[in-house]
């Protein structure tokens, strides 16, 4: 079985938004940006998806240059990065994204087997009142496990 090492976590998505779908991608990339995500030099927080002539863009996603590297052959930090995908994953993309108020985000950028792989989600925009509900959710899921553990201590 292949082992994973998640470098980036985009954990802001998961409050911001309603996950939908979750797609594996992975990505077109330099060999300085490599070395910078294999030392977790990421962050995808403000990162999202485009898709443009048939192809899966990824942009605002920051990866630091890498510090060894010539500046010379240093990558641009927020680069648009071309995502790989299956065409007919692209075709399914196109549709939903056309529909009202989806978006890709990315949420995790990880290694899989040596290839740095993005996990691409198709989410919609939360209302204020939705996250609301969120946390009051996780605070009485909270405490029921609370009362739970605390009554079959001895």
């Amino acid at each position: 079985m292949s082992d994973v090492k998640v470098v980036s976590d985009n954990r802001q998505a998961r409050y911001l938004y309603e996950i939908l779908e979750v797609h594996e991608a992975g990505i077109e990339l330099t060999g300085t940006e490599v070395k910078s995500i294999r030392a977790g030099k990421a962050n995808l927080r403000d990162g999202y998806g485009l898709i443009r002539k048939g192809e899966v863009l990824l942009m605002n996603v920051h990866i630091s240059p890498h510090q060894t590297a010539s500046q010379v052959f240093n990558h641009d930090p927020r680069r648009t990065r071309k995502l790989l995908l299956h065409r007919e994953e692209i075709r399914k993309l196109i549709g939903k994204v056309e529909q009202k108020g989806l978006t890709l985000v990315p949420l995790k950028l990880y290694l899989k087997s040596g290839w740095v792989k993005v996990s691409l989600a198709l989410v919609r925009g939360k209302k204020l009142h939705d996250k609301r509900e969120d946390l009051k959710e996780r605070q009485d899921k909270r405490e029921m496990e609370r009362a739970v553990k605390g009554s079959y201590s001895f």
